[in-house]
């Protein structure tokens, strides 16, 4: 149950928070909006009991090379590394998580516009059947996002699976 709540939670955080309320990406430095990823955050799912404990989770992130990658450790666990490449558009980003035991999850897509940051997967489960993702993103200042998380199985018609609100404890370190 725990690693079912850890994966739902990682799932979540790694495409709820990347931190820049309306920061453009520019050509010139792409990973600028992304730095401000990294730090600690609170984050409250609106789907949990009355009462429960948020999550904490604490971004440490770094540039190597053409990548940006973030450790991910959710309530004191490690949880993935996500990785971002900037695609050939601006506010483009190609995503990827991967977990301790190496599996990687399959490129994601990121598109920052604006306040709106918007990150879409599919899943291929064989057979002809994918099922597909989005979480959405509503920054409202720098250091607070509304987040809702989307599933549908045709990617028209989508249902809402989870939503909530994280808040930024402190900034991480560059390095």
């Amino acid at each position: 149950m725990a690693y079912l709540r850890a994966a739902a939670v990682l799932t979540a955080f790694s495409c709820i928070c990347i931190v820049v309320y309306g920061a453009p990406s520019t050509a010139a430095n792409p990973y600028t909006p992304l730095w401000l990823y990294n730090g600690s955050w609170r984050v409250m799912r609106s789907n949990l009991p009355a009462g429960s404990k948020p999550d904490d989770l604490h971004n440490d992130c770094a540039l190597v090379g053409k990548y940006f990658a973030c450790q991910q450790t959710i309530n004191g666990e490690t949880g993935a590394l996500l990785v971002f490449v900037p695609a050939n558009e601006p506010g483009h980003y190609y995503t990827q998580n991967i977990r301790l035991d190496g599996i990687a999850s399959g490129r994601g897509n990121l598109l920052i516009e604006g306040n709106r940051w918007t990150y879409t997967s599919s899943w291929n489960q064989g057979g002809g059947t994918s099922t597909y993702y989005k979480t959405v993103n509503i920054f409202t200042g720098k250091d607070r996002i509304h987040f809702e998380q989307y599933e549908s199985k045709n990617n028209r018609d989508w249902k809402m699976t989870s939503s909530g609100d994280e808040a930024r404890v402190s900034s991480g370190k560059r390095r």
